[in-house]
């Protein structure tokens, strides 16, 4: 089961990534020389995947793993080596060493000034998630 922010929210996820995009694109547009240009486009190219990631976030459970979709990074933990859902929220974890790892889910981060129904679906998720990963 895939679980995922509302729509509003993946838009606000996703702005965080574009709008920086759009300085990018106008300052490239401006730029004379080679090595601002250069920049401009590594800017662009960094600001492309973070609108493109932040519209993608959420957390996808199925039999034996959890796949944690992140800004920069997609993370997938085996279910039995979960050993706890945060409030933050966020997965505890073991590797197989033993060593104690934590992963945020920042699709259900939560903010005191997001509007209660955000706030709501986001703790909905986190509590389907808690009760899958307690099986």
């Amino acid at each position: 089961m895939e679980l995922l922010p509302r729509r509003v929210n993946r838009v606000a996820n996703s702005a965080l990534g574009a709008i920086p995009a759009v300085v990018a694109i106008a300052y490239l547009a401006q730029a004379g020389d080679t090595l601002p240009r250069l920049v401009a486009c590594l800017a662009l190219t960094g600001f492309a995947v973070i609108a493109v990631r932040g519209c993608r976030l959420g957390v996808r459970y199925e039999h034996g793993t959890l796949m944690v979709r992140g800004y920069l990074r997609t993370r997938v933990i085996a279910r039995e080596s979960i050993t706890g859902i945060t409030d933050f929220p966020a997965v505890r974890w073991t590797t197989p060493r033993g060593h104690k790892r934590w992963t945020p889910i920042a699709a259900f981060m939560t903010s005191p000034n997001e509007i209660s129904a955000s706030r709501l679906h986001k703790a909905r998720a986190v509590g389907k998630l808690r009760r899958w990963a307690r099986r």
